[in-house]
C-alpha cells in the first residue's frame, strides 16, 4: 500500500513537470514582454507600423498582418487537401490503401523544416516569380509551405474523428436511399464535426508557430502587405531574425512579440478543447 502510494506521488509529480514546466516559460515571457507593451502603449504596439527598434519604435501590426495572411493561406490549402484526404481514406478508399496512404501522409511531419523551406526556395519561389510576378518569397509562398506542413496535423486528425463516427450512421443513411457521398456528406461530417474542427484549430497552431520554413519564403519585409505576391514578416520570424542581437528594450520587444504570438497560441488551444467539449455532448450516443 506504501508502495503504490510513493509510486503514485512519483507519477503525478512527472505529470505536473509538464505543467511547470508551461508556466515557467509563461512567468518568464510576460515578466520580459509586458513592460515595454505597458511603456509603449497598446495603440503604438499593436496597431503601429512602425519597426524601428534603434528609435524606439516598436510597431508589430505588419507582422501580426503578416501572420494572420500565411496562416489563413496555409489553412486553406491544409483543409482542402487534409480534409479531402482523409474522407478518401475513410470513406472511399480501399482499407489496404488507407493503411499505406495514412503514415505515409504522417512521415511528412518527420521532415524538417529547413527543407520545407529548402525546397520551396529553389522549387516553389522560381515558379511563382515567374508566373505570377512579385519577387516569388511572398506570403503566397509561405502559405503554400506551410499547407504542406500541416497536412500530416489536419488529415491525421480528421481521419482519427470520421472513423469515430458509428458505422449505423452510414448504414442508416444509406438504408433511407442516400448515396455513399451523400451520407458522408450529410450524416457523417456533421457527426464528426468536433473532431475536425479540432484538426483544423490545432493545424491552424501549428502554423502559427512555424518559424524556419517561413523565413526563408516569406522575404522577411517590414512593409504591410497589400497583396499575397508581397513580401511579409510574421511574428515567429521577427524574433528569430533579431534576438541574436538584440539589446535592452529592443530585446524587451521581442519578448513582447512572444508575448503576443503565446496569447495567440493560447486562445487558439482554448477554442479548439472548448468547441470540441460542446460538440462532443451534442451528438447523441448509440
Amino acid at each position: 500500500m506504501r508502495q503504490d502510494k510513493i509510486i503514485q506521488w512519483i507519477l503525478m509529480s512527472v505529470a505536473l513537470t509538464a505543467i511547470g514546466a508551461l508556466a515557467l516559460i509563461a512567468v518568464f515571457i510576460f515578466k520580459e514582454g509586458l513592460p515595454l507593451i505597458f511603456r509603449v502603449g497598446f495603440s503604438d504596439f499593436f496597431l503601429s507600423s512602425q519597426w524601428r527598434p534603434g528609435q524606439g519604435q516598436f510597431g508589430i501590426f505588419p507582422m501580426i498582418i503578416g501572420s494572420l495572411v500565411v496562416t489563413a493561406g496555409a489553412m486553406v490549402i491544409g483543409l482542402i487537401f487534409g480534409l479531402g484526404c482523409a474522407i478518401v481514406l475513410t470513406e472511399f478508399a480501399p482499407r489496404r490503401l488507407a493503411t499505406f496512404v495514412k503514415p505515409a501522409i504522417e512521415l511528412l511531419a518527420g521532415i524538417p523544416s529547413v527543407v520545407y523551406g529548402f525546397m520551396g526556395v529553389v522549387i516553389l519561389v522560381p515558379i511563382i516569380r515567374q508566373y505570377l510576378g512579385g519577387p516569388g518569397l511572398s506570403a503566397l509562398a509561405a502559405s503554400i509551405i506551410l499547407g504542406i506542413m500541416v497536412l500530416p496535423t489536419v488529415t491525421s486528425i480528421s481521419v482519427d474523428a470520421l472513423r469515430a463516427v458509428p458505422r449505423s450512421y452510414r448504414e442508416g443513411a444509406i438504408a433511407l436511399g442516400a448515396t455513399r457521398w451523400q451520407a458522408t456528406r450529410m450524416v457523417v461530417l456533421k457527426a464528426a464535426r468536433s473532431g475536425l474542427v479540432t484538426a483544423f484549430i490545432l493545424g491552424m497552431g501549428r502554423a502559427v508557430g512555424e518559424t524556419m520554413a517561413v523565413i526563408m519564403v516569406a522575404g522577411n519585409s517590414l512593409a504591410l502587405p497589400t497583396s499575397v505576391l508581397d513580401s511579409v514578416r510574421t511574428l515567429t520570424s521577427n524574433i528569430a531574425l533579431e534576438m541574436g542581437y538584440a539589446t535592452g528594450e529592443h530585446r524587451q520587444a521581442l519578448f513582447a512579440t512572444g508575448v503576443t504570438l503565446f496569447v495567440i497560441i493560447m486562445v487558439l488551444n482554448s477554442i479548439a478543447l472548448t468547441v470540441s467539449r460542446q460538440r462532443a455532448r451534442r451528438v447523441p450516443k448509440v
